[in-house]
């Protein structure tokens, strides 16, 4: 049977998450989600122009990529 790693003994890094990026990422779902032309959830209950809702799913998306793009950050350990 193969010997298991201590604690102290494990070679792995931890890794962190970034706040900031989750709220990114929230806040840019939140905007697809309820502005997205035809779909979202405040189209369906109200009339919204669609200067609105384009521009508003755009940032949305920006929002969303821009959060997962450095949503992990490794913190010190063992190299």
């Amino acid at each position: 049977m193969g010997k298991a790693n201590k604690q102290g003994n494990n070679p792995k890094r931890r890794v962190k998450v970034r706040v900031l990026n989750v709220l990114m990422i929230l806040a840019g779902a939140d905007l697809i989600l309820l502005l997205s032309p035809g779909a979202g959830i405040l189209n369906s209950l109200f009339f919204i122009p669609d200067i609105y809702t384009w521009p508003a799913l755009g940032v949305g998306l920006l929002l969303l990529f821009a959060g997962l793009r450095d949503l992990y950050r490794e913190e010190g350990g063992a190299p």
